[in-house]
């Protein structure tokens, strides 16, 4: 056999492979659109990674503030222009997707099976690529995160902030 022609097998065989893999996917690992229209799961899988020592160390408190800032997350979509919408809607969707996440990571693995220094080593990496296109998606999730998470009065008091009260009046 010719190095040529075994190149040329196993890179189609790698296609072929990521692309089964994209298109199959078990029951128990599939996310449900029906029930998951506003990337929940996804987002709760980045949430404890974009704002590590943000969240409450109680495990309750921690809980409630994460789907607090889920919340906080979908308004704040609701309210980005179409075409942002439109760009952040694919780009989820590609994370939630095997073939997606073959390109922009270059891992299969779900990001719900990955550990949270995976998570770290894939964020930084888009943080810090040559692509701009990586470094904007790595921008984009992280602002809408952290924006999400601080538009929420009751997470003030962990930035020791309050409320100015002669608005109350």
């Amino acid at each position: 056999m010719e190095r040529r022609t075994f190149l040329t097998t196993a890179l189609v065989g790698t296609a072929t492979l990521a692309l089964g893999l994209s298109v199959y996917s078990p029951e128990h690992i599939r996310v449900n659109k029906a029930l998951d229209s506003e990337h929940r799961l996804l987002f709760s899988v980045l949430l404890p990674v974009f704002l590590e020592d943000a969240l409450p160390n109680v495990e309750t408190t921690r809980v409630a503030a994460q789907n607090r800032t889920l919340d906080a997350i979908a308004e704040t979509i609701s309210h980005l222009p179409q075409e942002g919408q439109a760009e952040l809607e694919q780009l989820l969707d590609m994370l939630e997707q095997r073939l997606g996440l073959l390109v922009l990571t270059g891992s299969m693995t779900p990001l719900m099976m990955r550990s949270p220094d995976e998570l770290i080593s894939m964020l930084e990496y888009w943080r810090n690529s040559f692509i701009d296109l990586m470094v904007t998606a790595y921008q984009g999730l992280r602002e809408l995160v952290m924006a999400s998470y601080y538009a929420c009065p009751e997470h003030w008091s962990r930035l020791h902030y309050a409320k100015p009260t002669y608005f109350d009046n």
